[in-house]
């Protein structure tokens, strides 16, 4: 089969839900991808950030193989960018006679942009040289103006820091950073109409990114009175860390119940903005002629707690809001019964090994992921994971939090506090923590030994024995138990 085109349009912070059957919001050129081609309902990323998680679908490793792990455009950073040797699917694919375009969010390094990982760069935002934060001018002219005394609707109080706008409507702005992807896009679509190479256009959105700023047209769309509380929001957390239970008292508990169901809404609202944006790329690769010719994706980096345990935004909290992203497939020419929905356990670091497939480049270096080209033509390949896992160091407060999941159970190693447990067939909300409690004692150690063992074949090395840190209830040596 001849090389395909591939288009991917990638958001941030969409959650899977958002995109799968049943849910309120309104994607119908989503839908319409899901109804002629495959939506995997099982895609988990690999951390809660944005960095971490796109250097993971560029390279199809987790963050202890690409390192990866925070933020790399403030002072807190852990990283830069990229290990030195750290290869990207796009090189292989520009070495493979590839013509690639970007147009969009990076935020995979500040050392690096698209270009110098084979792409050509139509419009690039969180690319080299990027900072992300504020300096310490920026406090001491906030210490001049008064602190606000009431909230506003929707505002979050943060003494010290400024209020904090968690949603609210704007006008259409031609000028926003997605209005301008879209139609660099587009011209890069006409560009590419004309050529005889295979290519691959990347399309990067920052929406739903908080804050939940939507146009009001997409707004009205949505009653307030038809937005329900999440089945976990009455969750008080005690069972949790601390952390957790902290977010939500210090910040997101300044909500009420009417402004969390609002934002929800807004939420919604920027999902159908999104959406919309995506069918104007869609349209222009149907003008093309060479939809037929193209492997069209729609994902996301990661997700947003979404009032889920009272909670918005992502970051330490592991639950499956902030981890579950849309991977939605269409290849009119290589998807074999159209419509269908796969439930397997797929991960971000599954793109790279399935893109290089596509080109026909062998993936002769080690990586995280396994190609998805089979469940396209409606096989299940041998040996397939039964669990997903997750790497994550913190966001810019720094942490120590891995984490395993399977179909009946996930458990969490929280470093710096309690973990948690929790039985997926009968709590899929993640209300009751279990991990605590002897009689699930042999599941703990159960699951210690997946979260080791996956540590040992991706080279982590959140495996420090000292006395002070080593506070694993079952340590690394559970990898080579006998059995595993």
């Amino acid at each position: 089969m001849p090389q395909p085109n591939i288009l991917i349009v990638m958001t941030d912070h969409q959650r899977a839900d958002t995109v799968l059957p049943g849910h309120p919001a309104r994607t119908p050129h989503v839908d319409a991808l899901a109804r002629q081609g495959v939506t995997f309902t099982n895609s988990f990323c690999p951390s809660p950030h944005c960095c971490p998680s796109r250097a993971t679908f560029f390279s199809g490793l987790y963050p202890s193989g690409h390192g990866v792990w925070n933020n790399i455009c403030n002072p807190q950073a852990l990283s830069r960018g990229l290990k030195p040797g750290v290869r990207l699917w796009s090189e292989d694919l520009a070495a493979a006679g590839y013509d690639l375009r970007y147009a969009g969010k990076w935020h995979v390094s500040v050392e690096e942009s698209p270009c110098d990982r084979g792409w050509r760069e139509h419009f690039v935002s969180a690319g080299a040289g990027t900072f992300h934060g504020v300096e310490w001018e920026h406090y001491r002219q906030l210490a001049e103006e008064p602190e606000p005394e009431e909230r506003g609707e929707g505002e979050i109080l943060r003494p010290g820091y400024g209020p904090y706008r968690l949603y609210g409507a704007l006008e259409a702005d031609p000028a926003s950073h997605d209005e301008i992807v879209v139609r660099e896009a587009l011209a890069a679509l006409e560009e590419l109409g004309q050529s005889d190479q295979p290519w691959c256009l990347y399309v990067g959105l920052i929406g739903p990114h908080d804050p939940y700023l939507v146009p009001q047209r997409y707004l009205d769309l949505y009653d307030l009175e038809d937005v329900p509380l999440p089945p976990s929001y009455g969750d008080e957390l005690t069972d949790k860390p601390g952390i957790y239970q902290r977010m939500r008292e210090m910040r997101f508990g300044q909500l009420s119940s009417t402004e969390v169901r609002q934002a929800i809404r807004h939420f919604w609202a920027y999902c159908t903005y999104l959406d919309d944006l995506t069918g104007q790329v869609l349209a222009a690769l149907e003008a093309t002629g060479q939809a037929d010719d193209t492997l069209v994706l729609y994902c996301a980096d990661h997700g947003d707690y979404v009032g889920d345990h009272g909670l918005f935004a992502k970051g330490i909290p592991c639950f499956r809001g902030a981890y579950h992203v849309p991977a939605v497939v269409r290849w009119p020419a290589g998807v074999q019964q159209p419509g269908r929905a796969v439930d397997a356990l797929v991960s971000l670091a599954d793109w790279a090994p399935t893109f290089m497939e596509l080109a026909g480049v062998a993936a002769e270096r080690p990586m995280a992921g396994r190609s998805l080209l089979p469940f396209l033509a409606g096989e299940e390949p041998e040996g397939w994971r039964e669990a997903v896992f997750t790497q994550c160091n913190g966001v810019e407060l720094y942490y120590t939090q891995r984490s395993v999941m399977t179909r009946d159970w996930k458990y969490v190693f929280n470093g710096f506090d309690r973990d948690e447990l929790y039985d997926l067939r009968h709590d899929p909300d993640e209300l009751r923590n279990l991990a605590a409690d002897p009689a699930y004692g042999p599941v703990v150690r159960e699951m210690c030994g997946r979260l080791w063992a996956f540590a040992a074949e991706q080279g982590d090395t959140a495996i420090n024995p000292y006395i002070t840190v080593g506070l694993a209830p079952y340590g690394p040596a559970e990898a080579f138990r006998a059995g595993r």
